[in-house]
Parts: C-alpha cells; sequence; structure tokens
C-alpha cells in the first residue's frame, strides 16, 4: 500500500519533516501546505506535493503531521476535523495537551511529539505520547515516520513539558555554549574558522563518547583533567561561574 503523509504547516520543524520523510522513502507521498506556498518549491524539487489547501492535504493523506505554532492549532483542527476522522495525527506543537486535539475533533487518534530543529539533519531527539486509541499498528508506523529525523522515544505525556524545556530548546542552549568557546577561542588568538570548527566539533565528538556508551560524562572529565593541567584551570572558572546552575535555571523556566 501506497503510504500518504501530510505535513500541515511546512515551515522549519515541518519543512524538515517533509524532506525527511520523502528523502527516507518512509513515505511513498509526501504533501507539504504553507500558507506562502512559493515557500515551498525547494521540496517541489525533491518530490513533496505542495499546497496551500490544508483539507485537501488531510483528506489526501493516511496520516497527518500537524506542525504549526500553538496558537493556530485550534483553527487547523476545526479547518480539517471532517478530513481526519479515523486517522493518525501526529502534533509538533508545544504546550497543546492530547485531551485538547480531542476535544475538538474526537474522532482522530493523535500523538503529542517534540522535536527538535537538528531534525534538519535526521539528528534530532524526539519525544512522543500516543492518546489511548492509538494502536500498536499505529506505534509501529510512529516509529518509522520519526525514526527519520533521528532516535525518537515514547514517553508519557506528563513528561513532555520537560523535554519541551530541555531537548526541544537544547539546540539553543548549545548553540550559546558554542558561541562561548568561538569566542574563547578568538580571544586566545584563533582564527575565526578554526575556532569554530574546533569549538562545534568537541561538541560533537563528546555527546557521541557519551551516547555511543563509551564514556559517561563524568569519565570524560576525569580522563581530561589531570593534576596541575590545562583542564583543571578551565574548570575552576566555569564552576566559579557557577554554569551548571545557570543551565538548570534555564531548562526549568522553559519547561
Amino acid at each position: 500500500m501506497t503510504l500518504c503523509v501530510a505535513v500541515i504547516g511546512a515551515g522549519v520543524i515541518g519543512g524538515a519533516i517533509a524532506r525527511r520523510l520523502i528523502e527516507s522513502q518512509a513515505a511513498e507521498r509526501v504533501i507539504a501546505t504553507r500558507r506562502r506556498v512559493e515557500r515551498l518549491r525547494p521540496l517541489e524539487e525533491i518530490g513533496v506535493i505542495t499546497t496551500g489547501d490544508n483539507r485537501w492535504a488531510a483528506g489526501e493523506a493516511d496520516a497527518v503531521f500537524i506542525c504549526v505554532k500553538p496558537n493556530d492549532v485550534k483553527g487547523v483542527l476545526e479547518e480539517i476535523r471532517g478530513e481526519i476522522d479515523g486517522k493518525l495525527v501526529i502534533s509538533t506543537a508545544a504546550i497543546i495537551p492530547l485531551s485538547y486535539y480531542r476535544s475538538i475533533a474526537p474522532e482522530a487518534r493523535y500523538v503529542r511529539t517534540m522535536p527538535n530543529i537538528a531534525a534538519l539533519i535526521g539528528e534530532a531527539f524526539t519525544a512522543y505520547a500516543c492518546d489511548e486509541r492509538v494502536t500498536e499498528e499505529d506505534r509501529q508506523l510512529i516509529r518509522r515516520l520519526l525514526e527519520t529525523l533521528g532516535p525518537c522515544e515514547e514517553v508519557e505525556e506528563k513528561h513532555l513539558d520537560a523535554i519541551t524545556g530541555l531537548s526541544g530548546s537544547g539546540p539553543a542552549y548549545i548553540a550559546i555554549v558554542i558561541d562561548a568557546l568561538l569566542y574563547a577561542g578568538l580571544k586566545v588568538g584563533l582564527p575565526r574558522e578554526l575556532a569554530l570548527r574546533s569549538s562545534a566539533q568537541a561538541v560533537l565528538g563528546t555527546a557521541k563518547l557519551v551516547l555511543e556508551g563509551c564514556l559517561d560524562t563524568s569519565k570524560v572529565k576525569e580522563m581530561v583533567t589531570t593534576p596541575g593541567g590545562t583542564t583543571i584551570e578551565g574548570i575552576y572558572q566555569l564552576e566559579d561561574s557557577a554554569i551548571m546552575t545557570a543551565f538548570m535555571r534555564a531548562v526549568e523556566s522553559a519547561t
């Protein structure tokens, strides 16, 4: 059976989803919508069908992604309500609980997700929660679709606001870290491109060490830090600046 997926609101995240779905061939047919359809031309070039008609897109699809801002969810749901009866609907909108979707269009089956901008390169972590009507067959399809964006994991819905504050916003926090290391490199005399590359690669390499199970974070610090060496001098300054507390406050506020 040919799988058709509609992406309603193909902005940054929605556009990334449409691109990953078509490039990975997780769906044979992908329809993307946006108010300004001309901005979807790059997606057209790789085989995505584009339109400004949300109702038509939802009606054609077997599964529907809703990738609009939280304030626009109600209007979109009311617009496509008659087209999503009995279908799987996957939302990327922050904040909105599953119960809200059911209150507007109760005949669909809903999944609430939180990817992040790393979906653009297939490296997002996506947490998702399903409503009680989602079937085991649905779950297999959900994983097939979401894994095109990167690793994914089903969680209890009560955790999604915290995931939003941590992982959803995480790329912005890490961008600040890379920026800080970049400027630190400039301060000690490195050329800009060299400072940027070495900073970003340090973040990437450390993340891989942790994610691939080679080392935990404590072991990373232990292996790099020697008595009287350079790293302990740097760590002393970081600890003095309460950087860990700052990150904890950032995630708590975002949550």
